[in-house]
């Protein structure tokens, strides 16, 4: 049993957040390798039933339940450069179709592959705001669907429009990428899913006639669930066989792609970047962002079950320790930033921790850690872990260590 005991002084009230690890409540984690019934992990087929059952129980009270696909899958070839950065890059831009009960569901994905080497694994996650801007090449579409207004990056009436073009350049260093051998798979989050609140009649829950129950898919699940409909794609059409995918997300896109990671075990890795409440953050911590706070600012994000939890987190049956260890053998990395604690980098370090529990029963090396390190000093086992300086962001640095990590786990 993973425990970590602290003094309480007191508890935060209108949602003011608590960034004093002296008021973080006494809590004992939900143990691994027990399961419902009390009984005890023991061998490997007992582990694959417990984490069936671990699944089973975050889809209930956490994320949802995601309905099977039963659909189709076409794929459309909008655009490709075969010479781009410099002739090093097959770059395409491809429309990915769910098609299911006489409707459809257009999906864009901007898609990177080495020249040198058509099969090499692939970093595949969600972007904010667009295809358009992860790159300044006027060729890629802006894209058709909702997008979340922000003056900064001049997009207005929920409409992107050309000006923010290669706004986000930064966050998809795609040459560096490429440079280390890698290729890079980028789509909108909002193409499956657009992120406010609207009763799921839009996106991916209109097209499965989503329910309103309590242990309904969230939008984090819909995005989730998306990775999986992009890798049938890409399976099918464009991959080699046996090319590695490493799912990767930042924020509530890292939330989504732990879930991904967690059902989905064709992802050979899979990384959280400053994912907190909902993603790598141990819930039961109750800093920064807590459950009740990131239920109420954005009630379509879980399953309506999860609001059970709101200031109640010690009722939980799981907490996020036990969501990164079902990832287990894979590679996971998590990564922090030293200013973001809204998503409490150092209950993302402890829950990396408790689940090298799993990876050790698997005799594999988990977090190689005795306490949390200093900033930029990652930590390579299985698990993979780093904090930088920094705010709330994914950067040129976060990506090497994550290259890093794929390096020395996929021979490269």
């Amino acid at each position: 049993m993973f425990c970590i005991s602290s003094v309480l002084t007191g508890s935060s009230q209108n949602f003011v957040p608590n960034y004093d690890e002296e008021k973080v409540p006494d809590y004992q984690l939900p143990d691994i390798f027990t399961f419902e019934n009390g009984e005890k992990v023991k061998t490997p087929a007992d582990w694959q039933e417990r984490r069936a059952e671990l699944l089973d129980l975050f889809a209930e009270h956490v994320y949802g339940h995601a309905p099977e696909w039963d659909g189709e899958i076409d794929i459309t070839l909008l655009y490709e450069n075969k010479k781009a950065l410099n002739g090093t890059t097959h770059m395409r831009e491809l429309k990915i179709t769910l098609l299911k009960d006489n409707q459809t569901l257009d999906i864009f994905l901007l898609l990177y592959l080495p020249l040198s080497n058509a099969g090499a694994p692939i970093f595949m996650g969600y972007n904010f705001y667009g295809n358009h801007t992860t790159t300044s090449d006027t060729s890629v579409k802006l894209n058709p669907h909702w997008i979340r207004n922000n003056q900064d990056f001049h997009i207005n009436e929920n409409r992107s429009t050309e000006a923010s073009r290669g706004i986000r350049n930064s966050r998809w260093p795609a040459k560096e990428i490429i440079q280390r051998g890698y290729g890079l798979a980028t789509i909108y989050c909002g193409d499956l899913d657009p992120d406010y609140d609207d009763g799921f009649q839009n996106g991916v829950h209109q097209l499965m006639q989503t329910n309103t129950k309590d242990n309904t898919w969230g939008t984090i699940a819909a995005w989730s669930w998306g990775l999986s409909r992009l890798l049938d794609a890409l399976e099918n059409n464009i991959l080699e066989k046996e090319q590695k995918v490493f799912v990767i997300g930042h924020s509530r896109l890292g939330k989504a792609a732990l879930w991904a990671g967690a059902l989905d075990q064709r992802f050979d890795m899979v990384i959280s970047n400053n994912s907190g409440c909902g993603g790598a953050a141990l819930s039961r911590r109750q800093f920064g962002e807590t459950v009740e706070r990131i239920n109420n600012n954005f009630p379509h994000w879980f399953a309506g079950n999860f609001k059970q939890y709101n200031k109640n987190e010690d009722q939980l049956p799981v907490d996020q320790h036990q969501l990164l260890a079902v990832v287990a053998p894979r590679p996971l990395y998590v990564a922090s930033a030293s200013e973001d604690l809204w998503a409490d980098p150092y209950g993302e370090f402890l829950s990396a921790k408790a689940a090298s529990e799993i990876y050790e029963f698997m005799d594999l090396k988990g977090l190689p850690a005795l306490k949390m390190p200093e900033t930029k000093q990652p930590l390579h086992g299985t698990i993979g872990y780093h904090i930088r300086s920094g705010k709330h962001n994914i950067t040129t640095y976060d990506w090497k260590q994550y290259m890093d990590f794929a390096d020395k786990h996929f021979g490269k």
